[in-house]
């Protein structure tokens, strides 16, 4: 078949009664001889599933992907936590669902236990946030600064009331942002940059974040109100959804097996 993103091949299966398989290779003609699959692609002539180097067909390497969907109780809002693969190796990863953008795996991150292949599912945590992370459980509030100081180029001090919490659950590499003060309904916040300091001395008087602003810009005003993302890859908080399509990525060149695909799912309760 020829398709807007290129040339592939089609597959009926008689299993499932449908065309599950796409293949990268676009041959001439085809045929089935001998319980082998015989192919021609410009005047030469293939014999498929002999060949040492996989994922590669008339000598152009493509990888192997597989696409599927958790979906089990699909009125419920979940967190789908991990991945679990019943394979001889690792695959990488892309997980999307109805409430975030995705979120994904490097083959790297996988620890094989009793033969299987474990990890935690990461966002894909982009900078600046898209607007559907910020309902998300990974922002958070602070409150309106009391003074922001320039004190390099590239950085600012936000400095809050010795009254205000900034809290334990902020870090340092975690991603602050702002509404310009008054805050007015549906405003969206602004990418300050990455928390580079935090400095709490309240007998002093010292309530204060250190923020490097060369991804993002200073805020305009002394008391805008600011929040913060966490780390979502660091945090692991997983993929939030009503249901998770995830795609699986191999780029191995020796014969892999993937015999099934589990995930860690928990209700959300927000």
């Amino acid at each position: 078949m020829q398709g807007l993103t290129g040339d592939y091949t089609l597959t009926y299966s008689e299993t499932s009664k449908g065309f599950p398989s796409f293949y990268s290779y676009y041959p001439d003609m085809m045929i089935g001889m001998n319980n082998y699959l015989y192919s021609f692609k410009g005047g030469n002539l293939y014999r498929h599933n002999t060949n040492d180097e996989r994922n590669t067909y008339y000598g152009t390497f493509t990888s192997s992907q597989i696409t599927s969907v958790f979906n089990d109780t699909p009125l419920e809002n979940k967190i789908f936590k991990t991945i679990h693969l019943e394979s001889d190796s690792a695959w990488t990863g892309t997980f999307i669902s109805d409430q975030q953008t995705g979120g994904n795996i490097d083959a790297d991150w996988f620890v094989k236990k009793e033969g299987n292949w474990f990890a935690f599912i990461r966002d894909t945590a982009f900078t600046p946030a898209s607007t559907a992370e910020y309902p998300l459980r990974s922002l958070n509030g602070i409150s309106s600064s009391q003074t922001v100081n320039s004190v390099a180029p590239a950085a600012v001090e936000v400095n809050f009331n010795i009254n205000t919490s900034i809290g334990s659950i902020l870090s340092i590499g975690d991603t602050l942002y702002f509404i310009p003060s008054p805050v007015a309904s549906g405003s969206t916040p602004t990418l300050c940059g990455a928390v580079t300091e935090i400095n709490i001395d309240l007998p002093a008087g010292l309530n204060q974040i250190v923020v490097d602003t060369s991804a993002g810009a200073i805020p305009p005003g002394q008391t805008d109100y600011f929040l913060f993302i966490k780390n979502q890859v660091a945090e692991s908080h997983g993929v939030l959804g009503h249901y998770c399509e995830f795609t699986l990525t191999n780029d191995d060149t020796t014969a892999t097996e993937l015999f099934t695909v589990e995930s860690e799912v928990m209700k959300s309760f927000p």
